[in-house]
């Protein structure tokens, strides 16, 4: 089987449960495409704005996702992962005034990526839809949002992108980490794929498009971290 550059298979085949739909992100239908297959499921490509992304058929339910989470261990006592999590607080808290503001969306059932940033001297507050859901976090707007291995989960990357930049006010900063899919990569064997709670894969190219339709600045300080400013 042939491969191009970013490991996507060239065979244009789906599986027949996996029928072409509009891109979750940009909306469009025109140039959506096969980009690869598994046994547990297909993967399309927009030829709009380069997301990859899961059929909505195919996605887990609310409560296998969650089952999922829950057996995630983040603790803010270990050192390796207070150190990933810094890959995204390191480019950003020099950027921010002291004492700004902040929300970790996503921040799952324990908050370590706002504890970091309130050890900085942040105020920061969180949400999650199923570890914090007070949505009355989500009735205000704040200096920066950070969204840590969140995005990824997306089942509606458009609505939640868009309101997450709704929060931020202007002049301020949405930082996001994700793995990103660059070329080199083979895609079925990337661990990010193989995550069935994933269902929406980002690149570089991705965020540009999306940073360009909102008049956003954007960089990459690391391979897997995005920010992006509101003018």
């Amino acid at each position: 089987m042939i491969r191009d550059r970013d490991g996507s298979s060239k065979s244009g085949v789906m599986p027949p449960t996996a029928a072409a739909e509009p891109c979750p992100l940009c909306q469009a239908s025109d140039g959506v495409q096969p980009f690869d297959a598994d046994r547990a499921r297909s993967y399309l490509r927009c030829g709009v704005c380069s997301l990859v992304f899961v059929p909505r058929a195919q996605h887990p339910s609310p409560r296998a996702a969650k089952e999922r989470y829950d057996l995630h261990r983040n603790d803010p006592g270990d050192s390796g992962y207070r150190r990933f999590l810094n890959r995204l607080v390191d480019p950003l808290a020099p950027r921010l005034r002291p004492g700004a503001e902040g929300l970790d969306f996503g921040c799952g059932p324990s908050p370590v990526l706002s504890l970091l940033l309130a050890e900085r001297g942040f105020r920061m507050a969180n949400y999650d839809p199923f570890y914090a859901p007070d949505t009355r976090v989500l009735q205000r707007t704040y200096d920066f949002l950070v969204c840590s291995e969140t995005v990824e989960h997306f089942s509606e990357p458009r609505r939640d992108l868009d309101r997450m930049l709704r929060l931020v006010r202007a002049g301020g900063w949405v930082g996001i980490m994700t793995g990103m899919l660059e070329p080199g990569i083979v895609f079925l064997k990337w661990p990010y794929a193989n995550d069935l709670t994933h269902v929406c894969f980002f690149s570089r190219r991705t965020f540009e498009w999306w940073a360009g339709q909102h008049g956003l600045a954007v960089e990459f300080p690391a391979g897997n971290v995005c920010l992006m400013q509101r003018r």
